[in-house]
């Protein structure tokens, strides 16, 4: 049996143990929820706490709690205000028959001002406390004055005193009686919300003041307890606060007892040192410092009963059940529980976020299904139904009288639907001048072809205008469905980001922090979002005068050699609510980078040219080149390809795919105006941090690689933007290593050169004999070669861009770094 592992690969003495475990704390659950519903949903609670405020007592004289107790509880739970005043008085009755009264009385004089005049509800707890603050004031200046027959200066100030202490608890109750009274979705507790909740707690405790138990103090016991409590649970800071704030309390209620305000501190502190020991931690503390306070205030006779009474406190600790411990420690801040609750709550809300993303992702995407359908069964039904259509009407306005009707419809059916299409091709080409051939055999085949030709013309008109408006609404839905593609392929990588979590990297962000610190710079804090593989980021916040300079030649560097990867100062933010503060922001350095070159000149030497280029950064380690040829020359050409290299950035910046994106520019393009202005594209997407380079030449001419001596040239077969409204897009993939180039032209450039048979091989052998890696300059000697082989004369605008791929090395990497550079570019 020993051997014998369950289901959950426990030993049966495991599983026996753990079973154990689970019906204790189901029954410790079942008595707790029997406790809530009797003591808090039935309100039994504030009837105890009455009693026990009814008997606290301060200074020895001043009784301020009752009256402050019985006003917030009339407001927040009425139902049970008779009880409590009931047990206000019963409590105050056990100090003397005198208090019972003076309660009594001050309960009446609160009712008859609530009376006169109502509390208000926007503004309950300012005059809440001020009808206290009267209501004590009043009677204790009256019983002074019947005891004493006249008032004393003392008997006032200390009236003033009392009413102001029962002004302030009251709003400190009015806080926290819904924690006792009211059942909620448990919520955290702001620090001002826990000092007051204590208060509230050490109130009550000073009506257990005197009750002994074989000598020892029950009141002691309960505060101990109460330090504990917290102690172990939320640590040293909340800890020592309570132990300042219950001891001050029981102090002020029996003077006798002042050293416990130091033993209650001390003990917060120690046991709040030790939690990590949980109770057992707690308990330690709590012992040591029984001891050492006990021997410094009361001498060695008194020690063992305070032992007693800690020891007792420390048995009440270990009694607790743990769902008490890990309800309180959720809605205390800055323990782990609340932090894992907090982060619950915040990954709640994320996920809720990214299903709604989905969600319209769906929604977007069913869309997107619907226009498509909606185009592709209009393309397929809608020619042969209008085609008949048509015939029918030609037929209706030149066959009906026609005596050979039957022959021609009826018998030779096919041969007549023949020749009509045959006829309808004829006159859509040119409905003036049809061919010879075809007006023969039609004069041989119908006796009216004068009226069907007639009939054929005027319907023809209608049919080609009724076809060109249904392409233009197909276009626009099968433009609209990409679109809502794209948005719904965006939405749903969007709610894949969201769904990322933050790893927990606390410890990596002290390690940075120590390092940095002990190179003697003093930074602020450091919040690490992501140590993936070229995907480090990092933010550091400090306050320098030359903030800039110090992370970018100083922090960067500390952070690559701590990281084992190259690391940039992306960014500096400044603090606007902190003068001086600034936030840098570090990310990996991408592997490669490129340096471009341009050069172009418009055609006869003009100021405007129908070519336009671009470099355009992506995001997310991509950076494209792009360069688009409007047809024609002139303003008219340049605004053509200005206006499709600035949709194509917008289109990718929003994270759309490229082939979607310039299906998009075409069909915009194509549907905003009747004139032929087409444009071509040449676009090459480069990965920084692999060098993978995908090219889309839309009707654009080749592009060159140079590696060393060898040339290679990239070709597409996709027509210009704008011709057709439907067209297939060839991606073309490469590998660019470092020290290549990319060439990239437009027409004007390659086909520009007078007397040479074959463009390919001479601009190839131009490039092969380059003898410079510089782009700017390379550009310039192609524009010039070209320009030179056609004597000075500029016959079409002319656009060429140079790319040189190289290692991205950081000014301030050091002789190693470059000496690795060297060798992965030899390499390569």
């Amino acid at each position: 049996m020993a051997g014998y592992e369950n289901v959950y690969g426990e030993t049966s003495s495991e599983g026996f143990i753990r079973q154990s475990r689970m019906n204790y704390e189901a029954f410790i659950s079942r008595q707790l929820k029997i406790a809530e519903a009797v003591l808090i949903n039935k309100g039994y609670i504030l009837v105890i706490i009455g009693f026990l405020l009814g008997r606290a007592v301060i200074m020895t004289r001043f009784e301020p709690f009752a009256i402050a107790y019985f006003a917030a509880v009339l407001l927040i739970r009425k139902r049970l205000a008779m009880q409590v005043a009931l047990a206000l008085v019963a409590g105050a009755l056990t100090l003397g028959f005198h208090d019972a009264i003076v309660v009594l009385a001050a309960i009446a004089v609160f009712l008859a001002l609530h009376k006169i005049r109502s509390i208000a509800t926007e503004r309950r707890s300012k005059e809440l406390a001020v009808y206290v603050f009267a209501t004590q004031f009043v009677v204790r200046l009256l019983e002074g004055y019947l005891q004493q027959t006249g008032f004393v200066l003392f008997d006032v100030m200390s009236t003033l005193i009392e009413a102001s202490l029962a002004s302030i608890l009251v709003m400190i109750f009015f806080q926290c009686i819904p924690l006792f009274s009211l059942k909620r979705k448990a919520t955290s507790l702001r620090t001002e919300e826990v000092v007051s909740l204590v208060i509230m707690i050490a109130s009550i405790l000073t009506g257990t003041i005197g009750w002994r138990f074989f000598d020892v103090s029950f009141g002691n016991v309960c505060s101990r307890y109460l330090v504990l409590l917290f102690a172990s649970v939320c640590g040293a800071s909340i800890g020592t606060t309570v132990g300042v704030v219950t001891g001050l309390i029981f102090s002020l209620s029996n003077l006798s007892s002042l050293y416990q305000i130091t033993l209650l501190a001390f003990s917060g502190l120690l046991g709040g040192l030790l939690k990590e020991g949980k109770r057992f931690g707690a308990s330690i503390g709590l012992l040591i410092a029984t001891v050492l306070i006990g021997l410094y205030a009361d001498g060695k006779q008194n020690v063992l009963l305070s032992l007693y009474e800690s020891s007792l406190a420390i048995i009440l600790l270990f009694l607790t059940p743990q769902i008490l411990l890990s309800k309180l420690a959720k809605i205390i801040p800055g323990t782990e529980e609340y932090n894992m609750e907090q982060q619950q709550y915040v990954r709640k809300v994320r996920d809720v976020t990214a299903h709604r993303v989905t969600q319209f992702s769906d929604v977007f995407q069913a869309l997107s299904h619907s226009f498509s359908s909606v185009s592709v069964a209009k393309t397929e039904t809608g020619s042969t139904q209008e085609l008949d259509l048509l015939f029918s009407k030609i037929t209706e306005k030149s066959c009906q009288t026609c005596f050979k009707k039957t022959q021609c419809w009826g018998k030779d059916f096919d041969h007549t639907y023949s020749q009509m299409k045959s006829l309808m091709t004829a006159m859509t080409n040119d409905p003036q001048n049809l061919p010879q051939q075809t007006r023969s055999e039609w004069k041989k085949f119908c006796v009216k072809f004068s009226k069907v030709s007639e009939a054929m013309n005027q319907e023809l008109l209608i049919y080609l205008s009724s076809q060109k408006l249904k392409h233009h609404v197909q276009e626009s839905r099968r433009l609209v469905a990409e679109q809502l593609q794209g948005v719904s392929k965006v939405m749903e990588d969007f709610a894949k980001e969201i769904q990322k979590e933050r790893n927990n990297l606390q410890i990596q962000e002290e390690q940075i922090l120590s390092a940095i610190h002990n190179f003697g710079i003093e930074i602020d804090h450091v919040d690490i979002f992501s140590l993936d593989r070229r995907n480090i980021d990092i933010e550091i916040a400090f306050s320098a005068q030359d903030s800039l300079a110090v992370g970018e030649k100083l922090i960067a560097p500390m952070l690559s050699e701590i990281l084992g990867e190259f690391i940039l100062l992306q960014s500096e933010h400044s603090d606007v609510n902190q003068f001086g503060s600034s936030r840098l922001i570090f990310r990996s350095a991408k592997q490669y980078a490129v340096v471009t070159g341009a050069a172009h000149a418009a055609k006869g030497g003009g100021l405007i040219s129908g070519d336009s280029y671009a470099m355009i950064d992506i995001g997310k380690g991509m950076h494209a080149i792009a360069i688009s040829d409007g047809m024609g020359n002139g303003a008219r050409a340049h605004a053509e390809s200005q206006e499709t290299l600035e949709l194509l950035q917008k289109i990718l910046a929003s994270g759309i795919e490229e082939k979607v994106a310039i299906r998009s520019i075409n069909s915009i393009l194509s549907l905003r105006t009747t004139d032929e202005i087409f444009s071509t594209l040449d676009l090459a997407m480069i990965d920084l941090q692999d060098g993978r380079t995908k090219f889309l030449k839309i009707g654009s001419i080749p592009s060159f690689i140079k590696r060393g001596n060898y040339v290679r040239k990239i070709q597409g077969n996709n027509l210009p933007i704008g011709i057709v409204k439907e067209f297939d897009i060839d991606v073309i993939h490469e590998q660019l290593l470092t020290d290549d180039l990319l060439i990239m032209m437009s027409d004007g450039i390659f086909e520009g050169p007078k007397f040479v048979e074959n463009y390919e091989a001479w601009m190839t052998r131009k490039i092969r004999e380059l003898k410079t890696n510089d782009p700017q300059a390379i550009a310039d000697l192609i524009l010039e070669e070209v320009v030179r082989t056609s004597s000075g004369e500029i016959d079409d605008d002319m656009t060429v861009v140079v790319a040189l791929i190289r290692d991205n090395v950081p000014r301030w990497s050091n002789i190693k770094e470059e000496v690795k550079v060297s060798k992965r570019r030899k390499f390569a």
